[in-house]
């Protein structure tokens, strides 16, 4: 049973750790692997370095929206093919994370929390929230 008075903060620690891993891989491609570097990663898996941008631009924006609360179901099902994607450039690598050039536990746990934030959707505190009472409230003939 799910208790409705709790769901929306399970929501809201999940969003926020979900967010949080996506910005800051984003931000390790950017500063450690360089973008430069992500795409000749992309390369040597055999897929075209210009997938390496689109997937930091997608992890570090889609990381600041499901942070924020906006959208946060949407952007995680969009994200889940970029979490699948890191599941199979792992798959090879063994189990673990830890393993040499990282496993594919970590993505495929990560494949599966966004699959339950799309499921959940924003939860408490979220900017979604602030713009639909706001229209609301507008639809309604109601001024702030």
């Amino acid at each position: 049973m799910i208790d409705s008075r709790t769901a929306p903060y399970a929501a809201l620690a999940l969003r926020v750790a979900l967010g949080v891993m996506f910005v800051s891989h984003a931000l390790l491609k950017y500063y450690v692997f360089t973008l430069a570097g992500n795409a000749k990663f992309f390369e040597s898996l055999g897929l075209p370095g210009a997938l390496g941008y689109a997937v930091f631009a997608a992890e570090l924006a889609g990381g600041l929206l499901i942070l924020a609360g906006m959208y946060s179901r949407w952007v995680s099902a969009a994200l889940v093919p970029v979490l699948l994607g890191a599941t199979w450039a792992h798959a090879g690598n063994g189990w673990l994370f830890t393993s040499a050039n990282g496993g594919w536990e970590y993505p495929a746990f990560l494949t599966a929390a966004a699959l339950v934030q799309a499921l959940l959707g924003d939860g408490k505190w979220a900017l979604s929230s602030v713009f639909t009472e706001f229209s609301q409230r507008n639809l309604q003939g109601e001024t702030a």
